[in-house]
Protein backbone atom coordinates (compact mmCIF):
# COMPACT_ATOMS: atom_id res chain seq x y z
CA UNK A 1 0.00 0.00 0.00
CA UNK A 2 0.94 3.33 -0.85
CA UNK A 3 0.14 6.53 1.34
CA UNK A 4 -1.47 9.45 -0.25
CA UNK A 5 0.89 12.86 1.17
CA UNK A 6 -0.06 15.20 -1.30
CA UNK A 7 -3.16 17.68 -1.50
CA UNK A 8 -3.53 16.74 -5.03
CA UNK A 9 -4.18 12.87 -4.33
CA UNK A 10 -6.87 14.35 -1.67
CA UNK A 11 -8.44 16.23 -4.36
CA UNK A 12 -8.33 13.54 -6.99
CA UNK A 13 -9.92 11.20 -5.15
CA UNK A 14 -12.43 13.66 -3.70
CA UNK A 15 -14.13 13.83 -7.69
CA UNK A 16 -14.15 9.92 -7.10
CA UNK A 17 -16.97 7.80 -5.97
CA UNK A 18 -18.42 8.67 -1.90
CA UNK A 19 -19.87 5.69 0.17
CA UNK A 20 -20.74 6.98 3.40
CA UNK A 21 -21.17 4.97 6.52
CA UNK A 22 -21.86 5.71 10.24
CA UNK A 23 -18.06 5.72 11.11
CA UNK A 24 -16.75 7.54 7.93
CA UNK A 25 -16.71 8.43 4.62
CA UNK A 26 -14.94 6.18 2.26
CA UNK A 27 -13.63 7.82 -1.40
CA UNK A 28 -12.51 5.93 -4.05
CA UNK A 29 -11.18 6.84 -7.10
CA UNK A 30 -9.23 4.12 -10.09
CA UNK A 31 -5.76 5.81 -10.86
CA UNK A 32 -5.74 4.47 -14.13
CA UNK A 33 -1.63 4.34 -14.01
CA UNK A 34 -0.88 0.90 -14.31
CA UNK A 35 0.33 0.60 -10.78
CA UNK A 36 -1.72 -2.16 -9.32
CA UNK A 37 -0.61 -0.85 -5.74
CA UNK A 38 -3.52 0.51 -3.78
CA UNK A 39 -3.01 4.18 -2.20
CA UNK A 40 -4.49 5.00 1.16
CA UNK A 41 -5.39 8.60 2.72
CA UNK A 42 -7.13 9.09 6.06
CA UNK A 43 -8.82 12.92 6.87
CA UNK A 44 -10.26 14.02 9.97
CA UNK A 45 -11.20 17.66 10.35
CA UNK A 46 -11.29 19.75 13.68
CA UNK A 47 -15.16 19.82 13.91
CA UNK A 48 -14.54 16.25 15.25
CA UNK A 49 -12.75 17.53 18.03
CA UNK A 50 -9.46 18.21 19.55
CA UNK A 51 -6.31 16.70 18.29
CA UNK A 52 -7.06 13.78 21.02
CA UNK A 53 -9.47 12.69 19.78
CA UNK A 54 -8.52 13.02 16.15
CA UNK A 55 -5.68 10.95 16.58
CA UNK A 56 -7.65 8.46 17.65
CA UNK A 57 -9.83 8.37 15.21
CA UNK A 58 -7.14 8.26 12.91
CA UNK A 59 -5.36 5.25 14.42
CA UNK A 60 -8.05 3.36 14.21
CA UNK A 61 -8.81 4.01 10.85
CA UNK A 62 -5.26 2.82 10.21
CA UNK A 63 -5.92 -0.29 12.21
CA UNK A 64 -8.65 -1.12 10.20
CA UNK A 65 -6.63 -0.21 6.82
CA UNK A 66 -4.13 -2.82 7.95
CA UNK A 67 -6.14 -5.45 8.49
CA UNK A 68 -9.10 -5.20 5.67
CA UNK A 69 -7.73 -3.47 2.53
CA UNK A 70 -5.35 -5.99 1.65
CA UNK A 71 -7.63 -8.67 1.01
CA UNK A 72 -10.99 -6.26 0.20
CA UNK A 73 -9.01 -3.15 -1.63
CA UNK A 74 -9.65 -2.05 -5.54
CA UNK A 75 -5.86 -2.62 -6.91
CA UNK A 76 -5.23 0.00 -8.61
CA UNK A 77 -7.33 2.63 -6.75
CA UNK A 78 -7.10 5.63 -4.29
CA UNK A 79 -8.71 5.21 -0.82
CA UNK A 80 -9.56 7.98 1.11
CA UNK A 81 -11.47 7.73 4.77
CA UNK A 82 -12.95 10.80 6.26
CA UNK A 83 -13.70 10.39 10.23
CA UNK A 84 -17.08 11.71 11.05
CA UNK A 85 -18.18 12.44 14.52
CA UNK A 86 -18.54 10.19 16.91
CA UNK A 87 -16.70 7.19 15.17
CA UNK A 88 -14.81 7.03 18.11
CA UNK A 89 -17.81 5.59 20.17
CA UNK A 90 -18.73 2.87 17.48
CA UNK A 91 -17.40 -0.29 18.35
CA UNK A 92 -13.73 -1.09 16.43
CA UNK A 93 -15.56 -5.02 14.57
CA UNK A 94 -18.69 -2.73 13.81
CA UNK A 95 -16.44 -0.12 12.06
CA UNK A 96 -14.73 -3.50 10.71
CA UNK A 97 -17.80 -4.53 9.17
CA UNK A 98 -18.76 -1.16 7.89
CA UNK A 99 -15.44 -0.92 5.43
CA UNK A 100 -15.49 -4.05 4.87
CA UNK A 101 -19.35 -2.97 3.14
CA UNK A 102 -18.11 0.30 1.36
CA UNK A 103 -15.45 -1.89 -0.25
CA UNK A 104 -18.16 -4.26 -1.66
CA UNK A 105 -19.92 -1.15 -2.89
CA UNK A 106 -17.38 0.36 -4.18
CA UNK A 107 -15.94 -2.75 -6.44
CA UNK A 108 -19.36 -3.59 -7.39
CA UNK A 109 -20.29 0.06 -8.95
CA UNK A 110 -16.26 0.58 -10.51
CA UNK A 111 -17.00 -3.22 -12.17
CA UNK A 112 -19.98 -1.79 -13.86
CA UNK A 113 -18.15 1.31 -15.09
CA UNK A 114 -17.04 0.71 -18.34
Amino acid sequence: MRTLSKRSEFLAANRGLRFPVPGFVLLVRPRGDGDEVPGIGYTVSKKNGNAVTRNRMKRRMRALVRQILPRAGIAGADHVLIGRPGSNDIVFAELGEQLESALARAAKKLAKAP
